[in-house]
Parts: C-alpha cells; sequence; structure tokens
C-alpha cells in the first residue's frame, strides 16, 4: 500500500462553435501547487476559463479527497 498523496492539475477551457465550455486539452500534473496557480495565471491569457486544483489520492486504491481549488480565471464548468 502507498502512502497518499496530492494531485495537482490545471484544466483550460475554450469555447465550441455553440458556445459551450469544452477542455482545451487534457489535465496537467505539476509537483507544487506554486508552480499549478503560475501555470493557471499564465494560461488564462489564452482561454476562456482555466482552473488549478489539488487533492489527495492513494491511486494505488483509487481513493481520491474532494478537490480544492487552488486558482479561478474566467469561466470553468461546475465540475462533478
Amino acid at each position: 500500500m502507498s502512502d497518499p498523496v496530492s494531485l495537482i492539475v490545471v484544466m483550460a477551457f475554450d469555447r465550441d462553435e455553440e458556445g459551450n465550455l469544452v477542455a482545451a486539452f487534457e489535465p496537467r500534473t505539476y509537483d507544487s501547487e506554486g508552480r499549478a496557480k503560475a501555470e493557471a495565471r499564465i494560461l488564462s491569457d489564452k482561454h476562456a476559463g482555466v482552473i488549478a486544483w489539488s487533492r489527495r489520492a492513494e491511486p494505488d486504491l483509487g481513493e481520491y479527497g474532494e478537490p480544492t481549488e487552488l486558482a479561478r480565471y474566467g469561466e470553468v464548468p461546475e465540475m462533478e
């Protein structure tokens, strides 16, 4: 069994032809919250919305904690 890790992710969104928010690229992972926040800020100039978030995880067990928002810019769809 492995120790829990922190997943730190940045996602960006653009609008499609119908005006719906869609992922601009696959979620990107980062080693630190600071780097993820900085990248989200940089990406915010190029996309309709960007979010950086983290959560504790034990991938070997398939267990994931609730996400914690680190930064949000622009329009981001509700995460389910």
